[in-house]
């Protein structure tokens, strides 16, 4: 029996750069099966997931400067626009980690200023995260991450890619959400492969999951290694 609270919390991801439509398609069809969130997939296949999940309440996710954040704020603004236009609901940005390790506090505002503002020249509301890729970050560097996400307007604050050096940890969620308080998403992504993970990430503050191993947790049944 799926747990279908936690599924609520999920957003049921394929990353994958070799990902194939089928294995696409077989995404959003768990994803209405179990009752996640959304389903969280690169913007070449958002038009696809969009039919797929017309008429479900799934929400449609999708990833901005994907992975490295390393994009100019305009093609990252494109790039929403774009996305939102193909049926993107929800989209999950990667800043401008080197600006932030630089200090450049304007630079990493205007960056996730311009996604934001993209977003809101939807005619829906379009909920924004923000990667921060926290094992690259020191603690400083993530505090002063989340007070600029605030300041920017955006919805939720998110801690790893799953394509780096590691993912979510609980230290990173408590202190992201000791920063942003109680009115800002908090996401744990990459590494969250069990219930037992996804219930340690929410008591450290998380309230949304970032997870290609959605189905073992909601059945919490084991899952091989590996994986978002």
């Amino acid at each position: 029996m799926a747990n279908v609270n936690i599924a609520k919390m999920i957003d049921h991801t394929l990353l994958k750069a070799d990902a194939k439509k089928e294995e696409i398609l077989k995404l959003c069809g768990e994803a209405k099966q179990y009752g996640f969130k959304s389903v969280c997939i690169n913007p070449g296949w958002v038009n696809v997931a969009a039919k797929a999940l017309a008429g479900s309440d799934v929400e449609i996710c999708t990833v901005i400067g994907f992975p490295l954040g390393a994009n100019t704020p305009e093609t990252k603004a494109f790039e929403t626009g774009n996305a939102i236009a193909n049926g993107a609901t929800e989209v999950d940005m990667v800043l401008n980690i080197g600006a932030l390790k630089a200090g450049d506090s304007d630079a990493v505002l205007a960056d996730i200023q311009a996604v934001v503002d993209a977003a809101a020249r939807a005619s829906k509301k379009v909920i924004v995260k923000v990667i921060l890729e926290t094992c690259l970050l020191t603690d400083a560097e993530k505090e002063l991450a989340c007070q600029l996400c605030v300041k920017a307007g955006a919805d939720f604050v998110k801690t790893s890619t799953g394509f780096s050096t590691g993912g979510a940890t609980v230290a990173d969620i408590q202190l992201m959400r000791k920063t942003v308080g109680p009115d800002l998403g908090v996401k744990a992504s990459g590494g969250v492969r069990s219930l037992s993970d996804v219930e340690k990430m929410m008591a450290a503050g998380a309230n949304r999951m970032g997870a290609s191993a959605g189905i073992a947790i909601v059945t919490d049944t084991k899952v091989e290694s590996g994986g978002y």
